[in-house]
């Protein structure tokens, strides 16, 4: 008679099979939770919030990771903040920019808060820049001494609306983006778009391709913000008068509004409803069980031309591109109108996009498609929009279908060009 295995449940919590147990089943949970917070003027000596949110005793210390655009706008600023509230303190600066998100910029940080000497309990590593910095240091964190708090303050509209309020860090290797990387969030992410006013325009339109993003699969009313104020929120820069709350005169109707998710300041919309809308999707599948992911949208081809186009695609850019030819494809699919499609390429023209590449080829793209393929588990997951403000989901792109889509997108392209 054949033996049967007894699995039983130890006092510890433990599975264990066999008598003598020759196996052991672990099981645990990650529970996460962490804060985004808008503020104004972060910068300001008298706002504490920066320092907010740690315990213990001792002397303060910070160790704080800036790169080198922001140093020259923002260095002293930083600086006085710190000596200010006589906090001990050490600015690394980082190279800016796609080209040198590599694993020697993580390296860089660690060997940097080595010789700083972290408390990795007390004293929590502060990244103030953009996507870039934001995911290198992040990522260092995520490695050094396997985990150690870090606090993100973005400056670019991008790392505002994307890459500041998820739970990714990486950095490029072997000519491909993002490969190498973990799942890590901040603890707190502070969001100041007093920041935003020193951009110049093109990184706007680089973080406003990431607020499209979340309109065209999941919010129709901030596609039609994007369509009436859009050339308006580039000229701002996105800074509302008066900062981030109402104005005491406003506030009553203000409050009414906002009970609906609306807004009297479009910007102040738009910033929430993108933030909001990307949280909606990362909080029930933070660590991407489900591959089927609709904020995919725009990042499906795009790794790869903004990989092949360095330093002359930004990330945003690529990303634009990628929808402009998604939308051409849902068009050719019957799952957007003409119309549609005139309407998300004008507002794409409104926000200074590009939504066309040379690197719009067969052979680019289904390079690309391939190895999305690869990183979704054996199948395409490809989002398409399903006219404005819904997304579904396919698997079954050709190689024909993306050239016949790329061939239109061109010609499209050409003719707003004359």
């Amino acid at each position: 008679m054949q033996q049967r295995t007894q699995t039983t449940a130890t006092n510890d919590g433990l599975f264990a099979v066999g008598s003598p147990v020759t196996h052991w089943s672990v099981q645990t949970s990650n529970p996460v939770q962490y804060e985004i917070q808008a503020c104004d003027n972060l910068l300001d000596p008298a706002n504490s919030v920066i320092l907010e949110g740690t315990s213990g005793t001792g002397p303060r210390r910070r160790f704080v990771v800036t790169d080198r655009v922001v140093a020259s706008l923002y260095g002293e600023r930083i600086r006085a903040y710190f000596d200010h509230h006589a906090v001990d303190h050490r600015l690394l600066v980082l190279d800016d920019g796609e080209t040198h998100k590599s694993m020697d910029a993580v390296l860089r940080v660690a060997e940097a808060l080595d010789d700083f000497g972290v408390d990795r309990r007390r004293e929590p590593v502060i990244a103030i820049g953009g996507g870039v910095l934001m995911d290198i240091v992040g990522f260092a964190a995520s490695l050094y001494r396997r985990s150690t708090p870090f606090i993100r303050i973005p400056t670019t509209l991008i790392g505002l609306v994307d890459a500041g309020v998820g739970a990714k860090t990486g950095v490029n290797h072997n000519g491909h983006k993002n490969r190498l990387g973990t799942y890590f969030p901040a603890d707190r992410t502070l969001l100041d778009r007093s920041f935003l006013a020193t951009l110049d325009t093109r990184h706007i339109s680089n973080g406003l391709s990431e607020i499209l993003k979340i309109a065209l699969i999941k919010d129709a009313r901030l596609f039609d913000l994007l369509e009436q104020h859009g050339a308006d929120l580039l000229r701002t820069k996105l800074q509302s008068p008066g900062g981030v709350g109402p104005t005491p005169a406003d506030a009553p109707l203000e409050q009414r509004l906002a009970a609906r998710g609306l807004h009297l300041d479009p910007a102040t919309e738009v910033t929430e409803r993108a933030i909001h809308g990307m949280l909606e999707e990362l909080q029930p599948n933070l660590w991407e069980k489900v591959l089927e992911r609709v904020v995919d949208y725009g990042h499906t081809f795009s790794p790869t031309i903004e990989m092949h186009a360095l330093p002359a695609l930004l990330h945003g850019e690529a990303v634009a591109v990628d929808m402009a030819l998604t939308t051409v494809m849902a068009e050719q699919r019957g799952l957007v109108s003409a119309y549609q499609r005139e309407r998300v390429l004008a507002v794409m023209e409104r926000l200074g996009l590009p939504a066309w590449h040379p690197l719009c080829t067969a052979d680019v793209l289904m390079d690309a498609l391939r190895d999305t393929v690869r990183h979704r588990d054996g199948k395409q997951r490809l989002p398409l929009p399903v006219g404005i403000g819904s997304a579904v989901f396919v698997n079954d792109v050709t190689e024909a279908e993306l050239k016949a889509a790329a061939e239109a997108l061109a010609g499209l392209a050409a003719g707003v060009a004359r």
